[in-house]
């Protein structure tokens, strides 16, 4: 019997306890959102967030730039953000225009209001296991593993993809917990195999149907992070109905890591917020 791990459920109740926190401030916390060109996901993507803000009490603002906006101007759009008092959280809304080098501005974004948690200041605290602004995504996944098996210390978890964004620093939230990680990548060998003898399975390939229930054993709880459209319709990495009823334990897509991606932005941002008034 497969559990389904709700992302919607969870989020929702952990945006109740972050409204609830900054309905008790006298002041707001301040999200800023810069979106580069008119990529229709993009714009889906920053009115969600903007919604989620209106929700929990965020002061949000949208920054949208046209497409041919040059680095030199979205250089100065940042610093300006780093410099503002009333903004907490920036978030740099990716992909940006090919002639613009997403890292160069990442980068640029003051860490402590670096609520996509992709600055290296930020990343190297998670490697240092301190704390800091983690990464939205893997952040949530690790919620929804532990909304399963609270303790995972000991556990074989395999990830697959070694983005920045995603994998590595899954890897080491997982590490961080005491797991023993493999992070498998599309040099790798014996995917299958390795998967197979695995408690834990976060997919961040973004390669929709790539994984089937003969890449799982029947204790593995899995995780699909993989977000792709396929004929107007959100695919995962692994085929749900083949899987589901296979595994202990499964996320949905959509409805499984996009929703506690969101809510973490949220609560990276009173996070943010939090360490400026202390």
């Amino acid at each position: 019997m497969t559990s389904l791990i709700s992302g919607q459920l969870r989020a929702e109740q952990s945006i109740a306890d972050i409204s609830e926190t900054i309905a008790a401030l006298p002041n707001k916390p301040g999200l800023t959102m810069i979106m580069v060109g008119d990529n229709p996901a993009s714009a889906v993507y920053v009115g969600n967030k903007q919604k989620l803000c209106a929700r929990v009490g965020i002061v949000s603002n949208i920054i949208h730039l046209p497409h041919n906006t040059s680095a030199k101007e979205l250089s100065g759009v940042i610093n300006g953000l780093n410099n503002a008092q009333n903004v907490h959280g920036i978030l740099l809304q990716l992909p940006l225009p090919k002639h613009l080098n997403a890292s160069d501005f990442l980068f640029l974004i003051d860490p402590k209001k670096d609520v996509d948690g992709l600055h290296p200041y930020n990343l190297g605290l998670l490697i240092a296991g301190q704390p800091g602004l983690v990464p939205c995504t893997p952040q949530g996944c690790m919620q929804l593993i532990q909304s399963v098996m609270p303790d995972i210390t000991g556990s074989n978890a395999v990830v697959l993809g070694r983005s920045v964004l995603v994998g590595k620093p899954m890897a080491l939230l997982l590490c961080h917990h005491d797991a023993t990680v493999t992070l498998v990548h599309s040099k790798s060998r014996s995917m299958k195999e390795i998967c197979q003898n695995a408690d834990i399975v976060v997919s961040a390939m973004g390669m929709p149907g790539l994984l089937d229930r003969t890449y799982f054993n029947h204790n593995a709880i899995v995780i699909d992070v993989g977000i792709t459209s396929v004929d107007g319709a959100i695919k995962g990495d692994v085929q749900y109905n083949d899987v589901f009823g296979h595994v202990r334990a499964l996320s949905p897509v959509p409805g499984g890591v996009g929703p506690m991606t969101v809510m973490n932005l949220m609560l990276n941002t009173l996070k943010a917020f939090q360490s400026v008034a202390s």
